[in-house]
Protein backbone atom coordinates (compact mmCIF):
# COMPACT_ATOMS: atom_id res chain seq x y z
CA UNK A 1 0.00 0.00 0.00
CA UNK A 2 0.98 3.33 -1.24
CA UNK A 3 2.47 5.08 2.44
CA UNK A 4 -0.02 8.27 3.70
CA UNK A 5 3.41 10.56 3.15
CA UNK A 6 5.50 11.18 0.39
CA UNK A 7 8.75 11.17 2.33
CA UNK A 8 9.82 10.49 6.43
CA UNK A 9 11.52 13.80 5.94
CA UNK A 10 8.02 15.66 5.47
CA UNK A 11 6.27 13.20 7.64
CA UNK A 12 9.00 14.46 10.33
CA UNK A 13 8.03 18.13 9.81
CA UNK A 14 3.98 17.59 9.55
CA UNK A 15 4.78 15.66 13.41
CA UNK A 16 6.99 18.13 14.27
CA UNK A 17 4.61 21.01 13.43
CA UNK A 18 1.24 18.58 14.68
CA UNK A 19 2.75 18.78 18.22
CA UNK A 20 3.15 22.45 18.30
CA UNK A 21 -0.19 23.30 16.91
CA UNK A 22 -1.29 20.68 19.80
CA UNK A 23 0.10 23.27 21.96
CA UNK A 24 -1.64 26.13 21.27
CA UNK A 25 -4.69 24.38 21.94
CA UNK A 26 -4.64 26.64 25.03
CA UNK A 27 -5.87 23.36 27.37
CA UNK A 28 -5.53 19.94 29.26
CA UNK A 29 -4.94 17.15 27.36
CA UNK A 30 -3.70 14.05 26.46
CA UNK A 31 -2.59 12.19 23.31
CA UNK A 32 -3.98 8.31 23.23
CA UNK A 33 -3.18 5.30 20.57
CA UNK A 34 -5.94 3.09 20.36
CA UNK A 35 -6.09 -0.84 18.75
CA UNK A 36 -8.66 -1.01 16.74
CA UNK A 37 -9.26 -3.87 14.01
CA UNK A 38 -8.13 -1.97 11.39
CA UNK A 39 -5.43 0.04 12.75
CA UNK A 40 -3.77 2.11 15.78
CA UNK A 41 -5.96 5.12 16.20
CA UNK A 42 -4.74 8.19 17.22
CA UNK A 43 -6.90 10.31 19.64
CA UNK A 44 -6.59 13.98 21.16
CA UNK A 45 -8.84 13.99 24.54
CA UNK A 46 -9.51 17.05 26.33
CA UNK A 47 -12.48 18.22 28.98
CA UNK A 48 -13.61 16.36 31.97
CA UNK A 49 -15.05 12.95 31.37
CA UNK A 50 -18.11 13.99 33.70
CA UNK A 51 -19.20 16.01 30.39
CA UNK A 52 -21.09 14.89 27.90
CA UNK A 53 -18.64 13.51 25.04
CA UNK A 54 -18.25 15.14 21.78
CA UNK A 55 -16.51 13.16 19.17
CA UNK A 56 -14.57 15.08 16.38
CA UNK A 57 -14.35 13.90 12.93
CA UNK A 58 -11.72 16.41 11.00
CA UNK A 59 -11.51 16.69 7.04
CA UNK A 60 -10.47 15.24 4.58
CA UNK A 61 -6.56 15.09 4.67
CA UNK A 62 -5.75 16.51 8.03
CA UNK A 63 -5.87 15.67 10.99
CA UNK A 64 -7.25 16.92 14.55
CA UNK A 65 -4.28 19.02 15.72
CA UNK A 66 -4.90 21.56 13.04
CA UNK A 67 -9.04 21.09 12.26
CA UNK A 68 -9.75 22.36 15.92
CA UNK A 69 -7.46 24.65 16.90
CA UNK A 70 -9.63 27.54 17.05
CA UNK A 71 -12.59 25.54 18.72
CA UNK A 72 -11.64 23.12 21.44
CA UNK A 73 -10.50 25.60 24.25
CA UNK A 74 -14.15 26.52 24.30
CA UNK A 75 -15.97 23.33 23.90
CA UNK A 76 -13.71 21.52 26.74
CA UNK A 77 -15.46 23.77 29.14
CA UNK A 78 -18.70 21.45 27.72
CA UNK A 79 -17.68 18.32 26.66
CA UNK A 80 -15.77 15.76 26.51
CA UNK A 81 -13.26 15.99 24.05
CA UNK A 82 -12.53 13.30 21.60
CA UNK A 83 -10.25 14.16 18.19
CA UNK A 84 -9.38 11.31 16.33
CA UNK A 85 -7.22 11.11 13.59
CA UNK A 86 -8.59 9.09 10.32
CA UNK A 87 -6.17 6.73 8.32
CA UNK A 88 -6.69 8.76 5.44
CA UNK A 89 -5.25 11.98 6.49
CA UNK A 90 -2.12 13.68 7.54
CA UNK A 91 -2.88 12.80 11.37
CA UNK A 92 -1.22 9.93 13.47
CA UNK A 93 -3.18 6.92 13.16
CA UNK A 94 -1.70 3.99 11.07
CA UNK A 95 -3.88 1.54 9.09
CA UNK A 96 -3.22 -2.29 8.99
CA UNK A 97 -3.42 -4.95 6.36
CA UNK A 98 -7.66 -5.44 7.52
CA UNK A 99 -7.85 -1.43 6.30
CA UNK A 100 -6.49 -2.31 2.95
CA UNK A 101 -9.06 -4.98 2.27
CA UNK A 102 -11.90 -3.86 3.50
CA UNK A 103 -13.16 -1.15 6.06
CA UNK A 104 -16.67 -0.66 8.35
CA UNK A 105 -16.57 2.58 9.74
CA UNK A 106 -19.46 1.76 12.27
CA UNK A 107 -17.10 -1.36 13.47
CA UNK A 108 -14.13 1.33 13.66
CA UNK A 109 -16.19 4.28 15.51
CA UNK A 110 -17.59 1.27 17.59
CA UNK A 111 -13.86 0.55 18.63
CA UNK A 112 -13.40 3.71 19.30
CA UNK A 113 -16.03 4.32 22.29
CA UNK A 114 -15.86 0.79 23.53
CA UNK A 115 -12.11 1.77 24.09
CA UNK A 116 -13.15 5.11 26.05
CA UNK A 117 -16.29 3.37 28.08
CA UNK A 118 -18.58 5.73 26.28
CA UNK A 119 -21.94 4.22 25.16
CA UNK A 120 -23.39 6.87 23.40
CA UNK A 121 -22.25 10.54 21.95
CA UNK A 122 -22.85 13.82 20.17
CA UNK A 123 -20.33 14.19 17.00
CA UNK A 124 -19.37 16.67 14.58
CA UNK A 125 -17.26 16.42 11.62
CA UNK A 126 -15.73 18.84 9.19
CA UNK A 127 -16.34 18.27 5.52
CA UNK A 128 -15.65 14.36 5.08
CA UNK A 129 -15.35 14.26 8.88
CA UNK A 130 -19.10 15.37 8.51
CA UNK A 131 -19.85 12.00 6.08
CA UNK A 132 -18.25 10.49 8.29
CA UNK A 133 -20.77 12.01 11.27
CA UNK A 134 -23.62 11.06 9.05
CA UNK A 135 -22.45 7.64 8.30
CA UNK A 136 -21.94 6.72 11.78
CA UNK A 137 -25.51 7.80 12.59
CA UNK A 138 -27.38 6.14 10.31
CA UNK A 139 -25.40 2.87 11.36
CA UNK A 140 -25.18 3.51 14.76
CA UNK A 141 -28.48 5.36 16.07
CA UNK A 142 -28.50 3.97 19.30
CA UNK A 143 -24.85 5.19 19.92
CA UNK A 144 -25.45 8.43 18.91
CA UNK A 145 -27.23 11.08 20.91
CA UNK A 146 -27.07 14.60 18.24
CA UNK A 147 -24.63 15.41 15.18
CA UNK A 148 -23.40 18.22 14.07
CA UNK A 149 -22.41 17.83 10.21
CA UNK A 150 -20.76 20.97 8.83
CA UNK A 151 -19.27 21.67 5.64
CA UNK A 152 -20.72 18.44 3.49
CA UNK A 153 -23.62 18.29 1.46
CA UNK A 154 -26.60 14.95 1.64
CA UNK A 155 -24.93 12.49 -0.78
CA UNK A 156 -28.03 10.90 -2.49
CA UNK A 157 -28.27 8.61 -4.79
CA UNK A 158 -27.99 10.60 -8.25
CA UNK A 159 -26.11 12.66 -10.81
CA UNK A 160 -25.92 15.42 -8.99
CA UNK A 161 -23.94 14.24 -5.90
CA UNK A 162 -21.84 13.18 -8.19
CA UNK A 163 -21.67 16.60 -10.33
CA UNK A 164 -20.64 17.86 -6.71
CA UNK A 165 -17.98 15.95 -5.97
CA UNK A 166 -16.54 16.41 -9.50
CA UNK A 167 -16.41 20.34 -8.90
CA UNK A 168 -14.17 19.97 -5.78
CA UNK A 169 -11.77 17.87 -7.62
CA UNK A 170 -11.70 20.16 -9.96
CA UNK A 171 -10.68 22.76 -7.13
CA UNK A 172 -8.40 20.81 -5.34
CA UNK A 173 -6.51 19.45 -8.47
CA UNK A 174 -3.83 22.72 -9.36
CA UNK A 175 -2.75 22.69 -5.78
CA UNK A 176 -2.20 18.61 -5.73
CA UNK A 177 -0.31 19.03 -8.98
CA UNK A 178 1.73 21.67 -8.04
CA UNK A 179 1.84 21.79 -3.73
CA UNK A 180 4.22 25.16 -3.49
CA UNK A 181 3.45 27.79 -0.58
CA UNK A 182 2.26 30.05 -3.08
CA UNK A 183 -0.55 27.83 -4.42
CA UNK A 184 -1.23 26.42 -0.97
CA UNK A 185 -2.17 30.03 0.77
CA UNK A 186 -4.32 30.49 -2.76
CA UNK A 187 -6.49 27.70 -2.08
CA UNK A 188 -6.75 28.32 1.26
CA UNK A 189 -7.70 31.80 -0.03
CA UNK A 190 -10.01 29.93 -2.58
CA UNK A 191 -12.15 27.47 0.09
CA UNK A 192 -12.85 30.85 2.51
CA UNK A 193 -14.75 33.39 2.55
CA UNK A 194 -14.75 36.69 0.94
CA UNK A 195 -14.13 38.13 3.98
CA UNK A 196 -12.39 36.04 5.51
CA UNK A 197 -8.41 37.43 6.21
CA UNK A 198 -6.43 33.80 5.96
CA UNK A 199 -3.55 35.75 7.80
CA UNK A 200 -5.67 35.63 11.04
CA UNK A 201 -4.91 32.11 11.21
CA UNK A 202 -1.68 31.04 12.98
CA UNK A 203 1.74 31.15 11.40
CA UNK A 204 1.51 27.57 12.70
CA UNK A 205 -1.70 26.41 11.41
CA UNK A 206 -0.44 28.11 7.67
CA UNK A 207 2.62 26.14 7.88
CA UNK A 208 0.98 22.59 8.97
CA UNK A 209 -1.68 23.67 6.07
CA UNK A 210 1.09 23.94 3.30
CA UNK A 211 3.30 20.39 4.74
CA UNK A 212 -0.11 18.88 4.69
CA UNK A 213 -0.58 19.72 1.17
CA UNK A 214 3.31 19.25 0.18
CA UNK A 215 4.01 16.04 1.68
CA UNK A 216 1.28 13.92 2.45
CA UNK A 217 -1.12 12.00 -0.26
CA UNK A 218 -4.92 12.93 -0.24
CA UNK A 219 -6.53 9.52 -1.25
CA UNK A 220 -10.23 8.79 -1.89
CA UNK A 221 -12.09 8.09 0.66
CA UNK A 222 -12.70 4.29 1.74
CA UNK A 223 -16.00 5.06 1.40
CA UNK A 224 -18.67 7.01 0.72
CA UNK A 225 -22.41 5.95 0.73
CA UNK A 226 -25.23 7.57 -0.81
CA UNK A 227 -28.53 8.29 1.52
CA UNK A 228 -31.45 7.22 0.90
CA UNK A 229 -34.73 8.24 2.63
CA UNK A 230 -35.04 5.48 4.59
CA UNK A 231 -31.16 6.03 6.28
CA UNK A 232 -32.19 9.63 6.90
CA UNK A 233 -35.35 9.03 8.95
CA UNK A 234 -32.32 7.56 11.40
CA UNK A 235 -30.76 10.82 12.15
CA UNK A 236 -33.52 13.36 10.79
CA UNK A 237 -34.30 14.40 14.67
CA UNK A 238 -30.71 14.33 15.64
CA UNK A 239 -28.75 16.56 13.28
CA UNK A 240 -28.35 19.72 12.65
CA UNK A 241 -26.32 20.93 8.97
CA UNK A 242 -24.17 23.62 8.49
CA UNK A 243 -22.84 25.03 5.55
CA UNK A 244 -21.28 28.08 4.44
CA UNK A 245 -22.92 30.37 1.24
CA UNK A 246 -19.89 30.68 -0.13
CA UNK A 247 -18.44 27.10 0.44
CA UNK A 248 -17.12 26.14 -3.68
CA UNK A 249 -16.57 22.88 -2.04
CA UNK A 250 -20.00 21.55 -0.76
CA UNK A 251 -22.40 24.82 -1.25
CA UNK A 252 -25.23 24.90 -3.82
CA UNK A 253 -28.65 25.53 -4.37
CA UNK A 254 -29.45 22.15 -4.89
CA UNK A 255 -27.99 21.24 -1.30
CA UNK A 256 -30.34 23.58 0.67
CA UNK A 257 -33.39 22.38 -1.53
CA UNK A 258 -32.06 18.51 -0.38
CA UNK A 259 -32.42 19.47 3.22
CA UNK A 260 -35.73 21.29 3.07
CA UNK A 261 -37.09 17.97 0.79
CA UNK A 262 -35.95 15.35 3.70
CA UNK A 263 -37.17 17.89 6.48
CA UNK A 264 -33.37 18.23 7.84
CA UNK A 265 -32.60 21.37 10.40
CA UNK A 266 -29.45 23.48 8.57
CA UNK A 267 -28.40 26.73 9.15
CA UNK A 268 -26.81 28.58 5.94
CA UNK A 269 -23.97 31.04 7.31
CA UNK A 270 -23.27 33.72 5.19
CA UNK A 271 -20.53 35.03 3.54
CA UNK A 272 -18.56 31.82 5.37
CA UNK A 273 -16.76 29.28 3.12
CA UNK A 274 -15.80 25.43 3.50
CA UNK A 275 -13.76 26.33 7.00
CA UNK A 276 -17.03 27.38 8.85
CA UNK A 277 -15.14 26.68 12.36
CA UNK A 278 -12.32 28.30 11.77
CA UNK A 279 -13.82 31.47 9.90
CA UNK A 280 -16.96 31.92 13.00
CA UNK A 281 -15.31 30.03 15.77
CA UNK A 282 -17.38 32.00 18.41
CA UNK A 283 -20.82 31.72 16.42
CA UNK A 284 -19.64 27.79 15.53
CA UNK A 285 -18.98 27.06 19.39
CA UNK A 286 -22.31 29.03 20.60
CA UNK A 287 -24.59 26.48 18.01
CA UNK A 288 -22.50 23.45 19.34
CA UNK A 289 -23.52 24.28 23.16
CA UNK A 290 -26.57 25.23 22.23
CA UNK A 291 -28.17 22.17 20.09
CA UNK A 292 -26.07 19.72 21.62
CA UNK A 293 -26.94 20.35 25.12
CA UNK A 294 -30.57 21.23 24.85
Amino acid sequence: MMGRFKSLAGKQLIYESYDRLLELWGVDKEELDIDTRYGTTHIIISGSRTNPPLLLFHGSGTNSAMDWLTNVQELANYFFIVAVDFFEGAGKSEPNGSYTKEFDLGLWVDDILNALNIYKTNITGISYGGYMTLAYAAKSPDRVNKIVPMSFYLPEKNLKTTLLISRSLIACLPTILNPTEENAMKFLKKITGPNFDISSLHKEFLKQWFYMLKYSRIKKQKEVTRFDNQAISVFRDKALFLIGDCDILAYHPSVIKTYSKYGLKYKVLKNVGHVVHMEQPELINKVFIEFLLK
